[in-house]
C-alpha cells in the first residue's frame, strides 16, 4: 500500500510537470514516464488485491473471545444450569415420532427421497396444523414480549453469511451454494437479519433492537449419518423462529439471560422436560463468546435432543458486518454556562460496535418430535400442548385414521 501511495504521488507530480511549457521531447518523455508509473501500480494494485482477500480469509478463521465461566473442553463437560421436569413413565411400549408419524399419516419420507433425497420430508395432514400452531404460538408469546417480527429471504450472499461467522465455502460446510452465483441459501435467520442492519449507524435510543424472524433454514448436515439423525432429527430444510438482539456492549450479558429464560418458558408453557446446558468452548462455534443450550427429552428415541440454542456474539459480527451506534452526547445544561460565555464546543462520542445476541425460538422438526413422543398415548394417539389447541382449530388429539 505504501509502495502504491508512493508511485500514485509520483503520477500526481508527473502529471503536474505536463501543464507547464514543455518541449516535444521533455513532453514525450514524461508521457512514457507517466505510462510507466501506471502499469507500475496496476500491477501492485492486483497483488494488494491478492494480499488483501488472503488476508481476509486467515483474519476469518479466528474465532470470538470465550467468557471467562465458559467450561474448558469438549461437548462432554457441558455445565447443567437448569432441569426442568422429569421423564414420564411409560405404562406401554414407546414409539419414536417416525413410527408415530408414519402411523398417524404425519409424514411422508419415500416421497420426499424420490422428489428431493434423503433427510427432506413431507408434513401431512395435523403435522401441517402442528408446524402453523407452534410458529403462530410462539410469535403471539414475543409479540408479547415486545419483539418485532421479520420474515427473512432464503438466499442471501455469500459474504453476508461470511462476515456472520460462517464458512460457505470451506470443507465440510453446512452452507448451500448456488452453483454460478454469489448466493447461498441460509442455514439460520440471523444471516439474513445481520445482513440487513449491515453498515448501519444506530441511535442508542433506539437499542436494544429486538427481532424474531420467521425463516426456512437449510444445512447440507455434511457428514450426518446412523440412528441419531432419524426422521425428523436432523433435515436439510425446516421452518424456524429466531430471535436475535442488538445491544450495547454493557447490555448483551443481562440479554443473553433473557433470551434463555424466554425459551425456558416458552418450553416449560409446552410441558416438555429439559435440561439447559453451558456449552463448552469446543462447541461455541467461531462467533459465539458464550452459548446456552436447551436439550429436551426425546422417549422414543431414548436420549436428550437439541431444541434451541442462544449466543451472544459480543462484537464479533458488528464488527465484520460494520453495524455501530453513536452514545449519547452529554447535555450542557444553560444553568452550568456564566452569562454572555462563549459557547461551549461539545464533540461528539466516538462511534461504537454493537453486541449482537442469537436465540432459537422455536425449530419446527424438533419441537414436533418432543410433542409427539412425549405425549404419545397408548392407542396410537397424540395429545395436543394445551397452549397449542387455540392455534390448532381447537383440536387437542391427533388420533389414528380409520381404514
Amino acid at each position: 500500500m505504501q509502495e502504491i501511495d508512493k508511485l500514485r504521488a509520483e503520477r500526481n507530480a508527473v502529471a503536474s510537470a505536463m501543464k507547464g511549457k514543455l518541449d516535444l521531447a521533455r513532453r514525450e518523455e514524461l508521457i512514457e514516464q507517466g505510462k510507466q508509473l501506471k502499469e507500475q501500480v496496476a500491477e501492485l494494485e492486483g497483488k494488494l488485491a491478492v494480499l488483501s482477500e488472503r488476508l481476509q480469509q486467515e483474519g476469518q478463521r479466528i474465532p470470538n473471545m470465550t467468557h471467562p465461566s465458559v467450561p474448558i473442553g469438549s461437548e462432554d463437560v457441558a455445565s447443567i444450569r437448569k432441569e426442568v421436569g422429569r421423564q414420564r413413565e411409560f405404562t406401554f411400549p414407546v414409539k419414536d415420532h417416525v413410527e408415530l408419524g408414519l402411523a398417524l399419516d404425519l409424514f411422508d419420507f419415500e416421497a420426499a427421497s424420490e422428489v428431493s433425497g434423503t433427510k427432506f420430508y413431507y408434513l401431512k395432514n395435523e403435522a401441517v396444523l402442528l408446524e402453523l400452531a407452534l410458529i403462530n404460538w410462539t410469535l403471539s408469546q414475543l409479540l408479547s414480549k415486545g419483539f418485532v417480527p421479520l420474515s427473512t429471504p432464503d438466499l442471501v450472499r455469500s459474504t453476508v453469511v461470511e462476515k456472520c461467522g460462517f464458512q460457505p465455502r470451506g470443507q465440510n460446510t453446512q452452507v448451500y451454494s448456488v452453483e454460478g452465483t454469489d448466493l447461498c441459501l441460509a442455514g439460520t435467520a440471523e444471516i439474513p437479519v445481520g445482513g440487513m442492519y449491515m453498515d448501519s449507524m444506530l441511535p442508542e435510543a433506539s437499542l436494544p433492537l429486538k427481532l424474531v424472524a420467521f425463516s426456512h433454514c437449510f444445512r447440507t448436515e455434511a457428514g450426518a449419518a446412523g440412528a441419531a439423525t432419524r426422521g425428523l432429527y436432523r433435515v436439510h430444510q425446516f421452518s424456524k423462529l429466531e430471535m436475535f438482539v442488538i445491544s450495547r456492549p454493557e447490555d448483551s450479558d443481562i440479554l443473553h439471560e433473557e433470551l434463555i429464560s424466554i425459551e425456558e418458558e416458552l418450553y416449560t408453557s409446552l410441558g416438555l422436560h429439559y435440561k439447559t446446558l453451558d456449552m463448552s468452548s469446543e462447541d461455541l462455534g467461531a462467533p459465539a463468546y458464550r452459548k446456552f443450550d436447551i436439550e429436551a427429552w426425546m422417549p422414543g428415541l431414548c436420549r436428550y435432543g437439541e431444541i434451541s440454542s442462544a449466543s451472544n456474539c459480543t462484537d464479533y459480527q458488528s464488527r465484520r458486518l460494520n453495524i455501530r451506534y453513536r452514545p449519547a452526547t452529554p447535555a450542557v445544561a444553560a444553568a452550568q454556562q456564566p452569562p454572555k460565555s462563549k459557547k461551549v464546543k461539545t464533540t461528539l462520542p466516538p462511534l461504537q460496535f454493537v453486541h449482537t445476541l442469537n436465540a432459537t425460538a422455536c425449530a419446527v422438526p424438533r419441537m414436533i418430535i418432543a410433542i409427539l413422543e412425549n405425549n404419545q398415548q397408548e392407542d396410537g394417539s397424540v395429545v395436543i400442548p394445551d397452549v397449542l389447541r387455540p392455534f390448532m382449530g381447537g383440536l387437542g388429539l391427533i388420533k389414528p385414521k380409520s381404514r
